[in-house]
């Protein structure tokens, strides 16, 4: 453990000098083609076998032992590229002694850095994994990328054996509860007309809004928490206009996929029977991130709080809605985890903490070596049997 710490601390200048780099390269959810391109040069330069898939997903491999049960599962780490910063963003990114201060720093692009630099870490520390390891760039995650990246990178390679996701924010954190949601675009469409001359006619808002009213009223369970939210409110032409179109954004979003099923179908059907008097309403799914829980006694949610714990941090276990959903709900070991500290996430003032980024890099190259193994462990328990 000594040598991953110590070269976790050598290549912290490294990853810090990325993660700089990285955010200040715009990749909204949907348009990360150029970082994608950079973190595909990041991995080659490392030496890497590497290919970026045609929604702009970079995979590369770190090779594990040649002496590898042949058929062994692959381990997966992925660190998402996109944001939610749109490009007119100003992506100045500024450092002092102790913070990195700027849009995306922490999440996600402390996160790339470090799946870019783990590689050379290894390399630093005289460290090969037990099996190969799949580093991801992935798109996607963020807001309605509805996981589109981490779900194309799970689709074409088979044998991945288990996954850690990577947020660059909450180092202690072990995520192994995947919360899943549903979003839905609710739109009432009418047939407009003058505030005064028409009046009568029903009125695209006034009508969604008696059906956000009636979302509003659904009871929801504590246990499994379970939410509803109306995120945005768009329509209307003038103040006396009626208004012919309105629709709105709604977040559900459950620990447990059939409650969040049930849910849904409430919504839908509330949607249905508000079609009258001319006013045509429809809720048309736009999201759907899977649910899922990985036991807290499991193999792969003990050995993230083991690695946390052998570098004198405490574990802390939480839901949350991360890449890990995707494997979680595919029944395959994963959790997420942060890499440093940090505040004002999703705003342009975002800051990271780097004091504690050797920790996070050490954490991380600890449970990849540990869950190498076991995952070669497994593959030559069935070779034998």
């Amino acid at each position: 453990m000594q040598a991953v710490r110590a070269a976790a601390e050598a290549v912290t200048p490294l990853v810090v000098d990325l993660t700089a780099r990285i955010a200040a390269i715009a990749s909204p959810t949907g348009g990360e083609w150029e970082k994608s391109r950079f973190v595909e040069s990041l991995f080659k330069n490392e030496g890497l076998a590497t290919v970026c898939d045609a929604i702009g997903d970079v995979v590369a491999t770190i090779p594990g032992r040649p002496c590898a049960s042949p058929g062994a599962p692959t381990l997966l780490i992925a660190a998402h590229i996109d944001t939610v910063f749109p490009l007119p963003t100003p992506l100045s990114i500024a450092r002092s002694e102790s913070q990195m201060v700027g849009p995306g720093v922490g999440d996600n692009s402390i996160a790339v850095a470090a799946a870019t630099s783990l590689a050379a870490l290894f390399r630093v520390a005289g460290e090969v994994p037990a099996v190969d390891v799949l580093l991801t760039g992935n798109v996607g995650e963020e807001g309605l990328g509805n996981l589109r990246g981490i779900r194309e990178v799970m689709a074409t390679r088979s044998g991945i054996g288990a996954v850690v996701a990577l947020e660059g924010h909450n180092l202690g954190r072990v995520t192994h509860v995947a919360v899943g949601s549903r979003r839905f675009r609710i739109t009432a469409e009418g047939p407009g007309g003058h505030s005064w001359g028409d009046f009568g006619r029903p009125n695209a808002i006034q009508g969604l809004a008696k059906v956000i009213a009636e979302l509003d009223a659904i009871p929801l369970p504590r246990s499994p928490k379970t939410t509803l939210n109306v995120g945005t409110i768009d329509g209307g032409v003038s103040v006396n206009t009626i208004a012919p179109v309105a629709s709105c954004l709604l977040d559900l979003r459950s620990t447990d996929d059939p409650t969040l099923r049930r849910l849904s179908e409430r919504v839908t059907r509330l949607v249905a029977r508000s079609n009258r008097d001319a006013l045509v309403v429809t809720a048309e799914l736009i999201g759907d991130r899977p649910a899922g829980v990985v036991a807290i006694e499991s193999p792969i949610v003990q050995m993230a709080a083991g690695a946390l714990a052998a570098l004198g941090l405490e574990p802390s276990f939480d839901a949350s809605s991360t890449d890990a959903n995707v494997p979680i709900a595919a029944g395959i070991p994963a959790v997420c985890i942060g890499l440093t500290t940090g505040g004002n996430v999703h705003r342009p003032d975002e800051f990271i903490d780097l004091a504690p980024i050797p920790n996070g890099i050490a954490q991380l190259a600890l449970l990849t070596l540990a869950l190498s193994e076991l995952l070669l462990a497994r593959a030559e328990q069935v070779r034998c049997h």
